[in-house]
């Protein structure tokens, strides 16, 4: 028994526990008993309700992340990318606070549809998209598909029986310098064509002699996690001088211009992340500046965010299986996830942060690195991270800002099925999909 239950008149002259909400979810908190809760609900109990690893999704921060965009861009369309996480319920909540979404695959499509998204507010996007995907969409009656190559301008020809919408993606030679798994404007790499190119030429006059086409705007994608909002900028001004040689030399005019995402969020405390007014403030006078010079109609902006709506309303629990002090080397805490629940730190180098969550330490700290449980000496969640001296197997601990690209990415390596995504607002746990078990993995084994 703790002095803090034998004298609770003790609690009222103790310091509250502070969380850094660039982080963590807003409505993430400390308990009498010092546990971290989110939405109004333990994360202990979580682990002991649904097991660990288990995703936790804080309904009210996506909504006010959609909320948010809305507010500092009234005038523009805000696409979710749904790449970052797609669930019937996120789907929802989404479209509900006004934002419409963006799939790239029939299997994200086939989600939004069932969540009861309007086909009309759907982009299909992607790379190397099949044409029963393209078949699919067309028949769903998706508002706008943006088309990535020569061969899809051909298939979609051959598919539509009547307008589709279509944006073409150009890539405007803007290096944002990231990491280069995820650098999407540059030219020389896989999506779209090179603006000014004599390839972004050709599809422009194929797509424009298809009837069954309609050439609305432009898309680019400049990369991941940039913070710098004057690339942006920059990104404007070059695409609205392309859709300016498109009403020059063909007497179309464009009228939509999607900037993508990519906008920067921070996974551990100080890192640098987007400033979104800052961002409305750039793109407004370099929409005036690039308008003015060209003499062209202001065109109707899209963005596409997707890390920067889900990452910070997401936390991932697991349970330390044991503590190994590495003589001479690292102290490891291993837990009982790992690379198949996030696989970032593997393919990025992602930094993230990790604490208990089953209780507020108050001893002595030492560093340590949490690493996972699969057979790979590069799994690990997270390096010289800050954790009790006093860590114990069975204690929970807790990895913010998980809520983009871990579910998405998760895989079955080992044989180990991908964790539970749970749900909490005002106080109450949703199940939102349930945990990934062997026997799901042999129906798929026909042997």
């Amino acid at each position: 028994m703790t002095l803090l239950e034998i004298f609770p008149s003790l609690r009222s002259g103790m310091p509250s526990p502070r969380v850094d909400t660039t982080v963590w979810p807003c409505e993430t908190h400390y308990d009498d008993l010092g546990r971290i809760t989110v939405g109004g609900v333990a994360l202990a109990d979580l682990a002991d309700q649904y097991g660990t690893p288990t995703y936790v999704l804080d309904e009210t921060e996506v909504r006010r992340r959609c909320q948010a965009y809305r507010k500092h861009f009234p005038d523009a369309e805000i696409i979710y990318a749904a790449k970052a996480l797609v669930t019937k319920s996120v789907a929802r909540w989404v479209t509900e606070e006004g934002l419409s979404v963006d799939v790239c695959s029939a299997g994200e499509l086939a989600i939004a549809l069932a969540a009861g998204v309007d086909p009309q507010r759907i982009v299909l996007h992607g790379s190397g998209k099949p044409f029963a995907e393209l078949e699919t969409a067309v028949a769903a009656g998706v508002g706008r598909i943006v088309i990535d190559s020569l061969t899809e301008i051909t298939l979609l020809s051959a598919l539509v029986s009547r307008p589709q919408q279509v944006l073409l993606r150009l890539s405007p030679g803007i290096d944002v310098h990231g990491h280069p798994a995820v650098k999407t404007g540059v030219a020389d790499q896989k999506f779209g064509f090179p603006l000014g190119s004599a390839q972004a030429a050709e599809a422009i006059e194929r797509i424009l002699r298809q009837p069954g086409l309609e050439l609305v705007g432009f898309h680019c994608h400049l990369g991941s996690q940039i913070h710098d909002p004057d690339y942006y900028g920059e990104a404007v001004r070059r695409m609205v001088g392309a859709m300016a040689r498109v009403r020059d030399e063909h007497d179309v005019l464009l009228t939509q211009l999607d900037l993508g995402g990519g906008h920067a969020v921070a996974y551990r405390s100080g890192d640098a992340e987007m400033n979104l007014y800052v961002l409305a403030d750039i793109l407004d006078d370099a929409l005036d500046a690039a308008c003015a010079r060209h003499g062209f109609p202001r065109p109707h902006i899209a963005l596409e965010p997707g890390r920067a709506i889900v990452a910070r309303a997401g936390v991932t629990l697991y349970r330390v299986m044991t503590v190994k002090h590495i003589e001479g080397g690292r102290t490891f805490v291993i837990v009982d996830g790992g690379m198949n629940d996030n696989p970032r730190v593997a393919l990025y180098g992602a930094r993230y942060d990790a604490v208990v969550a089953n209780r507020h330490p108050t001893g002595p700290h030492m560093t340590a690195t949490v690493a996972g449980r699969y057979c790979e000496a590069g799994d690990i969640l997270a390096t010289d991270v800050r954790l009790p001296a006093d860590l114990r197997p069975g204690e929970i601990l807790a990895v913010p800002c998980t809520g983009a690209y871990h579910h998405s990415l998760a895989s079955s390596y080992n044989a180990v099925g991908r964790p539970p995504l749970i749900s909490v607002h005002q106080g109450r746990p949703h199940e939102q999909l349930r945990r990934e078990t062997p026997t799901d993995l042999l129906t798929r084994d026909l042997g």
